[in-house]
């Protein structure tokens, strides 16, 4: 099964008579925020209108555990995930699809969650909410409660020392725009710049200007040039585990696995023992 869906399959696939499980994931990376001032609301926007049927899904509460030393997006307690999963109607042996507003940050963190804890069949809408071309509802669903119990892999993902030592011995790919890779700016963490031997790749470079995915060969020319040769071990992290999740999607699109360091920058950088590169070259 693909990683993505379009637009026409899904409406196919919820006309058939085992229709996919529908989370949607809408979210927004902002700047810290002054007091007061407010800020996206992902709920809200679902309530104004959604796939009809669809389960909304809080990225920070329920696909993440609070910031702290693990950084700004750890890893959600395993508990608080499966039950907001089973909650939302997901069980193992039904087919899940997972879209947010359109950037599929927030989706492709579903979509990486559920399969690193080890959902078979699941998908990410390409190019969100806009690729839908049905009504939407404005009606909050009560679906039966699924069965589905969270089993992280042992592969799929790495800490620190793994980012470290993938950096070295494999393709560490940094998914942020590549002024925060250079260390230019740094509108979030303590520091800027990159891991030590990380190449620079913004998730940018892996969607259209529709902001859908690019095709499969595409994507597969893009990670070659930046040294995803075959036997190559990839991973990939961002700021806080969210666009990187996306880059490990496009790389399933092209065909190559890789592994996501859910930590990210927010995580290694917190740390000042670290080692932390500038400039545009990987070292």
């Amino acid at each position: 099964m693909t990683a993505i869906i379009s637009g026409s399959e899904l409406a196919s696939d919820l006309a058939g008579g085992r229709p996919p499980v529908l989370l949607d994931v809408r979210w927004q990376l902002t700047a810290p925020k002054a007091a007061g001032e407010p800020g996206f609301d992902g709920r809200a926007e679902y309530a104004a209108g959604h796939l009809p049927g669809a389960v909304f899904v809080d990225l920070d509460a329920e696909l993440a555990a609070p910031p702290g030393p693990g950084g700004r997006h750890p890893l959600p307690d395993l508990d608080v995930f499966g039950a907001a999963m089973r909650e939302a109607g997901v069980s193992a042996n039904r087919d899940v699809v997972v879209y947010d507003g359109g950037q599929s940050w927030a989706a492709a963190r579903a979509w990486w969650l559920l399969r690193w804890t080890g959902h078979p069949s699941v998908r990410v809408l390409d190019g969100g909410l806009a690729a839908w071309e049905g009504e939407l509802s404005t009606r909050t669903p009560d679906p039966a409660p699924g069965d589905f119990v969270p089993k992280p892999g042992e592969t799929g993902a790495v800490d620190a020392d793994g980012a470290a030592a993938l950096a070295r011995s494999g393709l560490l790919l940094d998914a942020r725009a590549a002024e925060r890779y250079r260390g230019d700016v740094e509108p979030i963490d303590r520091v800027g710049g990159h891991i030590p031997g990380a190449v620079s790749a913004p998730t940018t470079g892996n969607v259209g200007p529709d902001g859908r995915f690019l095709p499969r060969e595409q994507l597969a020319e893009r990670f070659r040039s930046l040294g995803a040769e075959s036997g190559t071990r990839v991973g990939v992290y961002c700021g806080s585990g969210v666009s990187a999740a996306h880059e490990v999607l496009a790389l399933a699109v092209a065909g190559v696995p890789a592994v996501l360091y859910p930590g990210s920058w927010s995580h290694w950088s917190a740390d000042e023992s670290r080692p932390v590169a500038t400039g545009p070259d990987p070292q």
